[in-house]
């Protein structure tokens, strides 16, 4: 058995490697030809001109995220403290289920929904309609199910004599929510915003339904956008040469944005075994 997971750890740490090693090689032609810089300083995006700015949609892809984060990591925690400390047994299992349910939806059903009915809403609030906003409220109802359960399993493994030792001392509910299983559950906390914001950084499909994909660094969250990964699913069908691997690029850099988070996540969880 021990050899078996071995070797199953093996064959997924090289198929790390080598989805990474694929990127660079795919991304050595034009980065030879016009080095990394380019990327973040021409003019505008028009590989057909050689011109290969990828700054306006990376900032699409980052402000999507951390706005999407921002919304659903309170309600995902407070909701999953609602099921742990305040909701009877039933309708916690209940609410766990919908929320399980969530996650499962596909991305396109999210995005079909946020296309008919959120972007028109949108719309009437603030024209176009397809905007950044359209992306934050889209992720954020995809990424929500993450956090929270994430959040519930945390809560769950808080050790009882920690609640029992705080009503010892009188704490309230809440004194003992805020007080001793939030700084308790902070390293898990943590871990679950990590495994939101690579889903929101990553999201293709939904975001590419509802965002507008203008090329362009927004001025406001009712500003169309374009991300990296929308963008390298409407041109890489029709994308050659030099036009091709600078879509590698955004890969790669999508790819350096979700190492960056693997590593936070891996400096976050030798404490939370120390605790």
């Amino acid at each position: 058995m021990v050899w078996s997971l071995q070797a199953i750890a093996a064959i997924a740490g090289a198929l790390v490697l080598l989805i990474a090693a694929f990127l660079i090689g795919e991304t050595l032609p034009v980065l030879q030809k016009v080095g990394f810089l380019p990327f973040f300083t021409d003019p505008a995006w028009n590989p057909t001109e050689a011109l290969y700015n990828l700054a306006p949609m990376l900032w699409g892809t980052l402000f999507a995220a951390a706005g999407s984060v921002l919304l659903a990591t309170p309600l995902g925690i407070l909701s999953a403290m609602f099921c742990q400390y305040y909701a009877p047994a039933g309708i916690a299992l209940l609410y766990r289920r919908l929320i399980e349910l969530l996650a499962g939806i596909p991305s396109v059903v999210y995005g079909f929904w946020g296309l008919v009915t959120l972007v028109p809403l949108i719309g009437r609030l603030h024209p176009p309609g397809p905007s950044l906003l359209a992306g934050m409220l889209i992720l954020t109802m995809m990424i929500l199910p993450t956090v929270a359960l994430t959040a519930d399993a945390s809560f769950a493994k808080v050790p009882p004599a920690y609640l029992q030792g705080a009503a010892s001392l009188g704490l309230s509910r809440w004194g003992t929510i805020w007080g001793v299983v939030i700084p308790a559950a902070k390293s898990g906390l943590l871990t679950g915003v990590i495994l939101e914001t690579g889903r929101a950084l990553g999201e293709t499909m939904a975001i590419l339904m509802v965002c507008g994909n203008v090329v362009q660094t927004p001025q406001s969250i009712f500003d169309p956008i374009r991300t990296l990964t929308a963008n390298i699913a409407l041109e890489m069908a029709y994308a050659l040469g030099d036009h091709r691997s600078a879509l590698f690029v955004s890969g790669l850099i999508l790819m350096g944005l979700v190492t960056a988070l693997v590593i936070v996540a891996d400096a976050i969880a030798p404490e939370e075994n120390h605790g």
